[in-house]
């Protein structure tokens, strides 16, 4: 039996995916590379924003179609909108035999055998667990060039505007021995940088139900395993960075000087009605810290424009907090109701034309920051471990390769010699910048 899985939304979604697909290939079953080849489907959703949503209903009414001629054809719907929607799914769409929540991921590779012992079954796995549901036996033998390793499950901090404690449930950290374990087994299958996710990884071990190392300790146990050349951890909350942190950035080798600190706001009326427990002075004050610690630290955040309230005002402060930054990238949307959260029933709400105009403005504003910050980099030397190959076009006679510095940075390196260059670090002098990249040369 052959499957494919479709994956929308976070980067924890990406990594419950490949996960997924470890666990299913476990059982015998085969991934395929087109979706007509397949004879189970596998949906991993996301409901942050509305425009997902929609996606994952229009993707079902074309899937259901393969049904026609295959009609032993089944799909699983999980993730965040299906722990929000759950058996509704399976009423709506004759099709769906399976949905599952964050924390029944676990359980979906038994599910699936039991779903194709018995064709009329129909499962729905949406109980929230009390602690971290932990997936163990689903590892390849060869672990790739780069990994992430999820630290905990959930969010305690209930944002006006955010769906995730609802759709993750209550945050649940997992054991640090058990990560650790996970870490020590990466490495020593060759993998040379490692990225922690979680929600909110500076809560990582302050759980309702007890207390594990806190994450600093945590940071600098998995720095130093031996092997390990880079390390990355997102998402942060600010109100939660602690100096331990912050002091690591500059004290430990494998930590990448990147950092993706949400700001989602630069006026303080907002923050706090969206309930963010700092204001901009907080963060602009954190921000100072982390340039101390690590002078050469990349920061990227998340912003929402026309959040109910926003005045022009408001919107202005966020502007001005983004320059005084000058954040070498960022992620921003215009604000949208979701089900269920305190700022579904804020008013006023911003028109679509208003919210719209204000966020070209930050996108420009932030275009010409990402513009000035990338140009910066050209003539410096940096370390590019190599991702795979790139589809910006070299000189002729030349192979062309991705990868990123410890920034975080995409840098495109062009290379007169056809060879596999994934996995390999490649000391390199950047030569120009592009829109959202750089090129370098081999040193």
């Amino acid at each position: 039996m052959n499957y494919y899985i479709f994956t929308f939304g976070c980067q924890m979604n990406v990594s419950d995916s490949l996960w997924l697909d470890q666990a299913l290939q476990a059982l015998g079953l085969k991934p395929c590379s087109r979706e007509e080849e397949a004879d189970i489907f596998l949906i991993n959703t996301c409901s942050v924003r509305e425009k997902p949503e929609q996606k994952i209903y229009s993707l079902l009414g074309r899937l259901y179609e393969y049904t026609r001629e295959k009609p032993h054809v089944f799909a699983g719907v999980g993730g965040c909108v299906a722990q929000q929607v759950g058996r509704r799914f399976l009423e709506r769409f004759s099709f769906v035999r399976l949905v599952f929540g964050t924390d029944g991921l676990v359980m979906v590779p038994e599910a699936i055998k039991r779903l194709l012992k018995d064709r009329h079954l129909k499962t729905s796995l949406l109980d929230f667990q009390d602690h971290y549901p932990e997936r163990k036996g689903y590892q390849p033998e060869k672990a790739p060039v780069q990994a992430f390793v999820n630290i905990m499950q959930g969010c305690d901090n209930f944002c006006a505007y955010c769906i995730v404690p609802y759709t993750r449930g209550r945050q649940k950290s997992r054991s640090s021995r058990e990560i650790l374990q996970e870490c020590a087994g990466l490495v020593a299958r060759g993998c040379r940088e490692i990225t922690l996710l979680g929600q909110n990884v500076n809560s990582f071990g302050q759980d309702k139900e007890g207390r594990d190392i806190p994450f600093s300790e945590l940071l600098r146990s998995v720095a130093a395993l031996p092997g390990l050349e880079r390390l990355r951890f997102t998402t942060s909350h600010p109100k939660d960075i602690d100096e331990e942190v912050i002091q690591a950035f500059g004290e430990l080798p494998a930590l990448c000087p990147h950092l993706h600190l949400p700001l989602q706001s630069g006026s303080d009326q907002v923050l706090s009605s969206m309930g963010r427990k700092y204001n901009s002075d907080d963060y602009l004050r954190i921000v100072e810290k982390l340039r101390s610690s690590c002078p050469d630290i990349s920061l990227t955040t998340d912003l929402i424009v026309g959040f109910p309230g926003e005045t022009d005002a408001d919107f202005e402060n966020t502007m001005d907090i983004v320059k005084k930054v000058g954040f070498d990238s960022s992620f921003s949307f215009k604000y949208s109701d979701r089900p269920g959260v305190r700022a579904a029933d804020m008013q006023p709400k911003i028109d679509d034309e208003t919210k719209t105009e204000r966020l070209a403005r930050l996108q420009q504003l932030q275009s010409e920051l990402t513009r000035d910050r990338l140009a910066g980099r050209v003539g410096r030397q940096e370390l590019v471990l190599v991702e795979g190959r790139s589809k910006k076009q070299g000189p002729p006679d030349t192979v062309s390769w991705t990868g990123r510095d410890p920034g975080g940075r995409l840098v495109h390196v062009h290379l007169p010699v056809e060879r596999d260059c994934t996995g390999e670090v490649l000391r390199v002098t950047i030569v120009r910048a592009h829109k959202h990249s750089l090129s370098g040369e081999v040193i």
